[in-house]
């Protein structure tokens, strides 16, 4: 199909309003973006229509069984301290990051992941965390001030909306952002880029995106973590996710490894591009 034979806003709205996704309040850019993509490898709408949800769910499966945002910003509430570093605070983030496999592996060795990686970035007066996830949640590891710019971006809603309500609670400012960064890279400058565990699922969802994503944004480094084991931890994917990078990486870049137990953190220096 081109673009002229298919209707974008029924066949958005055909899918946003389904039982799978009317809760989610997923960023309707990411659906347009996926149905054009797709549109020219298929001759009717009924078969387009499929594999635009095909490509949505394997974008979002892994937060559909999300928390229940609405409970967590409750509790929150309930937490008598607002300082990051409090028993209560960083108790709660862990029990957050607990339920997510991405998140989960790197909790026995939270503040050493952040101090050698904040060795060798220095320490940033403003952060990028794109496809954040829950990532945020790990805030009260990093050892960053209040002072902090921390944009966080993904396109889930009521994640967006919760995870304001974490920074106004641990008293920054309320920067997350619904936004499909792939299709809208956002274009204010900052210190640092954390792009983590979400490249190779990038790749899959366009071919090479990452190149052009990567060069569009204005930081000064980007730090790109993947996973090193599949998720059985049977096989090593070092050799495979080195490759990605390798064929991804915008020019004239010098690049560096952090190496992690399950993760490797490839710091992108974009300050000579």
């Amino acid at each position: 199909m081109n673009r002229e034979e298919i209707n974008l806003q029924e066949i958005t709205e055909k899918i946003l309003t389904s039982k799978k996704y009317r809760d989610t309040g997923v960023n309707t850019a990411t659906i347009k973006d996926l149905i054009l993509q797709e549109a020219p490898k298929h001759i009717s709408q009924k078969h387009l229509v499929k594999a635009v949800r095909r490509k949505l769910h394997n974008i979002v499966a892994p937060y559909l069984g999300e928390p229940d945002y609405r409970v967590l910003s409750e509790r929150l509430l309930d937490i008598p301290t607002s300082s990051p570093k409090s028993t209560a605070i960083r108790a709660f983030c862990k029990q957050i990051l607990a339920e997510h496999a991405s998140t989960r592996e790197r909790i026995p060795y939270l503040e050493t992941f952040y101090t050698r990686l904040f060795e060798k970035t220095g320490q940033p007066e403003t952060i990028f965390d794109l496809a954040c996830g829950l990532h945020p949640l790990s805030f009260p590891w990093m050892g960053l001030p209040g002072s902090i710019k921390y944009h966080a971006y993904d396109i889930i809603q009521p994640r967006i909306d919760f995870l304001n309500h974490f920074f106004q609670k641990i008293g920054l400012a309320g920067l997350a952002e619904n936004r499909d960064i792939l299709v809208n890279p956002p274009q204010i400058h900052a210190d640092l880029g954390l792009f983590f565990k979400e490249a190779h699922r990038f790749e899959k969802r366009q071919p090479g995106c990452n190149r052009q994503f990567w060069a569009s944004l204005n930081v000064d480094i980007l730090a790109v973590s993947l996973p090193t084991q599949n998720l059985s931890g049977t096989h090593s994917l070092l050799d495979q996710q080195r490759r990605l990078i390798q064929e991804n990486l915008p020019v004239d870049v010098q690049i560096e490894e952090l190496l992690f137990e399950d993760e490797i953190i490839f710091l992108i220096d974009k300050r000579g591009d």
